[in-house]
């Protein structure tokens, strides 16, 4: 049963990934285009949402960011439970390896970074910058080049990433998080523990869960909390239990109710607002500035010496186990992958230097965009070798 969703769920994502891809690839082209101030006025329009008491101004990209995106750390996060309790994760030291991985991969960018910043023209407090992992892009990426490699390459992934995720949204709110409306916090508390016990009721409607969801997503919005953090709280109370024997439960009917507005709509969306960027002011003495070079060495070289590193010294230590069926060119394409930071990298950027220094700005978005090409480039090139590998073996 999990293999054949994780197998569902690649086949999906193997084709969203190419409208993923064009999406981004539309976005740049028009953010450089004579249509690019048509382009960065829509993703900047402003418009209101009101319903009740709840009334939120926000731009286009950031509905995209901080509303669509939370149904797909919905979805992620129950796959993650999904696997935790049924399928490849459900041995702990199968559910240790991405854990592990996903901590040297925080902790080796952050000091390759550091190191290139501590000096004399630096701006060390740029590192969370080179810590980020893009789950839509790298997913994608594992897609569209791993169709016939191990499934549980796809879970190591997703289980690391979404680690990665929640460490960045954590960073976020100890570092660039200027207040934090605690009113609202405990509104998104409160109904997250009424959703978990909603899931004791076996024949609970699921326009209760989806109404609970609403609330707790509303709730961390208006906290300040970047709301990936309330997608992912949210899919752990999903009971996974049938309802009745013969039918599947409240997790399934979501899973498999939701996917495809994730693969072919939300995740094309967030990449179309959030990949345009602009080349303009970009030259080469900005790339080797010590910013760029340390988001850029960061991402490309720390992230997959950090989590393949970790990942070998924990199954050394027999703390964990490879993957089902997975070969180590593969864990380490995986690895490599995870330094596409991309777009939430950009995000975090953008939060670690003001406004105002627009030099800073735009060394973290050359270091980001070349950190995460080579990280895409190398990574899928080293799965489709692995691939051919395998159909030839397999004759």
């Amino acid at each position: 049963m999990a293999r054949r969703i994780t197998l569902d769920f690649l086949k999906t994502e193997a084709a969203s990934g190419m409208i993923l891809a064009a999406a981004a690839l539309a976005a740049i082209l028009l953010a450089n285009s004579p249509w690019s101030q048509h382009y960065f006025s829509f993703i900047s329009h402003e418009f209101t949402v009101q319903v009740g008491a709840f009334d939120e101004t926000r731009s286009v990209t950031d509905w995209v960011k901080e509303g669509l995106m939370a149904i797909f750390f919905f979805v992620v996060g129950m796959e993650i439970k999904f696997e935790i309790l049924r399928g490849e994760l459900s041995n702990p030291r199968r559910l240790a390896l991405p854990i592990l991985a996903a901590i040297g991969g925080l902790a080796v960018p952050a000091g390759v970074y550091l190191t290139l910043n501590l000096g004399p023209g630096g701006s060390p407090q740029g590192w969370p910058t080179a810590t980020a992992t893009d789950i839509a892009f790298a997913l994608a990426a594992l897609a569209i080049v791993g169709k016939n490699l191990p499934p549980s390459l796809r879970v190591f992934l997703l289980t690391l990433a979404i680690a990665d995720d929640l460490a960045a949204v954590l960073l976020i709110a100890l570092l660039f998080t200027a207040k934090v409306n605690l009113l609202a916090l405990g509104g998104a508390i409160s109904t997250l523990a009424l959703m978990f016990l909603l899931g004791r009721w076996k024949t609970a409607p699921y326009f209760f869960y989806a109404c609970c969801f609403v609330l707790i997503w509303a709730f961390t919005l208006k906290s300040g909390i970047n709301t990936s953090l309330a997608g992912v709280a949210a899919a752990m109370t999903v009971p996974i239990e049938p309802r009745r024997a013969g039918q599947g439960g409240v997790l399934h009917y979501f899973m498999g109710s939701l996917h495809g507005y994730v693969a072919f709509l939300i995740l094309p969306l967030f990449a179309f607002t959030a990949a345009g960027f602009s080349f303009s002011g970009l030259s080469l003495k900005e790339l080797f500035s010590p910013v760029a070079l340390g988001v850029g060495l960061g991402l490309f070289v720390g992230k997959q010496v950090g989590v393949f590193g970790a990942a070998a010294l924990a199954m050394g230590l027999k703390l964990a186990r490879r993957p089902t069926g997975a070969k180590w060119i593969e864990l380490y394409g995986v690895a490599v992958l995870c330094g596409v930071g991309f777009t939430m990298s950009l995000f975090i950027g953008a939060l670690a230097f003001s406004p105002g220094d627009l030099a800073a700005q735009t060394e973290v978005r050359l270091g980001v965009i070349v950190g995460s090409l080579m990280s895409m480039v190398l990574g899928m090139g080293l799965l489709t070798w692995s691939q051919a590998r395998r159909n030839l073996e397999q004759g």
